[in-house]
């Protein structure tokens, strides 16, 4: 029986209404994105109104026993001052003396009946505490009413021999500040309040956003300008610190580019020795072919050394005409691949446009290519190749097909890996394995994606997509801004 009460017990604790609450903050949490601006400035609005809340009911607090005290003595003052004047008033002059009260001082006196109708107070704290002290004075048969025959008002009860009256007051005279004048201060309060934390908050995330616009500009490969090293001490030490690292980095990337381009020099020039010197030899036809081939191999890796060495170009402030690129590329890489007794072909939808370096594209493209001829042949030992641009919405695919042997699902991460070559599964060629290493860091500057997939039929297809831009002046559709 214990067993099956346990699902009962962990669903009503999964339908709680703090379960609830928790799940519909998680949901707000994740749809509403905010920076750290935002974060900061309404963790301190909210910590403001709870101030503003808590300063306004300890002010209440204190305020309603002066002000109860203070009333009830008005009250009392002007039920004795005006029994008084009455008691020793001439009768001819009453009337005269009750319309200067009620011209002047807003106390009224009526004569009091039994069959008066009367509404009590209202239940609130400082009513309740002035009819006390008024009572406590008068003594506990005083009448204190909210409205007499449905007139308005504060209205106590006094007796003069054996006539009975009504003093009454007007509510607000003796009343607490009214909640509007009370709300407007409340709202300038919050006002200030919300001015002052923006003022804080910019003051703290102004050089947080330009630390973040920095290494945006940094991580696209640019020299960022120079951080202020000024303002506090923290700041100025991150900015310090930031600017260093970014000059050591831009000396590192010339030092790589000098070292690299001396070692290619430095090897590239004695295997044109070496391959003019075989020409030259006596060696078998056979035996020249397998050297100049080893020779090529070489060569091949230091080019694609040089080409994972070097960083991606800056992104162009408008938009690139891939189309147009990419036919450029397809003739080239058409004939190159006829010549090697391959064929491709392309299907390129005009007049689509992204903003990546023309450069750059091709180097991408080029590589899916030149990898796909070199490890997607088909059967008959031949490159079939496919070659589609096209637009899919607000993106743009780009697919390179081939008849080879294909990847394992579970060997395509690996592959991305730099030097890591699929050696299983497409035997009898050899590299360096920086062919897709290098079009996924070129992709992910610009914002890309590469994936490897089956091909229906036989053969792999590497997919790329981009953002599309809808315009040269590098405009995105608004799906995806």
């Amino acid at each position: 029986m214990a067993a099956t009460e346990l699902p009962d017990q962990a669903g009503q604790e999964t339908g709680s209404p703090a379960r609830r609450l928790k799940k519909l903050a998680r949901i707000l949490a994740s749809r509403v994105r905010l920076g750290l601006f935002g974060r900061t400035f309404l963790l301190l609005a909210v910590l403001m109104l709870v101030s503003l809340g808590a300063w306004l009911q300890v002010f209440f607090s204190m305020e309603m026993g002066p002000r109860t005290s203070q009333m009830a003595q008005r009250v009392i003052t002007a039920v004795n001052i005006t029994r008084t004047a009455l008691v020793y008033a001439h009768t001819d002059e009453r009337s005269k003396l009750l319309l200067d009260l009620a011209t002047n001082e807003g106390i009224q006196v009526y004569p009091r009946e039994v069959t008066d109708f009367t509404e009590p107070l209202p239940n609130d704290d400082y009513w309740q505490r002035v009819a006390q002290q008024i009572r406590m004075r008068f003594g506990p048969d005083t009448q204190i009413a909210w409205g007499v025959n449905q007139v308005p008002g504060f209205w106590v009860s006094f007796q003069i021999n054996q006539n009975l009256y009504w003093l009454v007051f007007e509510r607000e005279q003796i009343g607490l500040t009214g909640g509007i004048e009370w709300l407007g201060w409340g709202a300038t309060a919050l006002l200030l309040s919300l001015v002052g934390s923006a003022i804080s908050v910019g003051f703290v995330n102004r050089p947080l956003s330009r630390l973040a616009r920095a290494a945006q500009v940094l991580s696209r490969g640019e020299t960022p300008a120079p951080l202020p090293e000024q303002g506090p001490l923290e700041i100025r030490n991150l900015n310090t610190a930031f600017n260093r690292m970014a000059r050591d980095l831009r000396q590192t990337d010339t030092d790589r580019e000098l070292m690299l381009a001396g070692i290619s020099h430095d090897l590239r020039t004695p295997l044109a020795r070496m391959r003019l010197e075989i020409e030259m030899s006596e060696v078998t036809e056979d035996a020249r072919q397998a050297i100049d081939n080893d020779l090529r191999q070489i060569d091949h890796s230091i080019g694609q050394l040089m080409e994972y060495a070097r960083p991606a170009g800056t992104l162009p402030q408008t938009a690139t005409d891939i189309s147009t690129v990419l036919n450029d590329l397809f003739e080239r890489e058409r004939a190159h691949t006829a010549s090697l007794g391959g064929e491709l072909n392309a299907r390129i939808e005009p007049g689509l446009r992204a903003r990546i370096t023309a450069l750059d594209l091709k180097r991408i493209v080029g590589n899916l290519i030149e990898n796909a001829r070199r490890y997607g042949r088909s059967p008959d030992g031949q490159a079939h190749l496919v070659m589609t641009v096209q637009s899919e919405g607000n993106t743009l695919a780009i697919e390179v097909s081939d008849r080879g042997p294909g990847i394992a699902p579970e060997e395509v991460e690996r592959l991305l890996r730099p030097f890591s070559r699929g050696e299983a599964a497409r035997t009898g060629v050899s590299g360096s394995g920086l062919g897709l290493a290098i079009v996924e860091r070129l992709l992910k500057h610009a914002g890309g994606s590469l994936r490897m997939l089956p091909r229906s039929g036989g053969g792999l297809t590497a997919r790329i997509e981009l953002p599309r831009a809808k315009s040269k002046n590098y405009q995105p559709d608004a799906d995806t801004a």
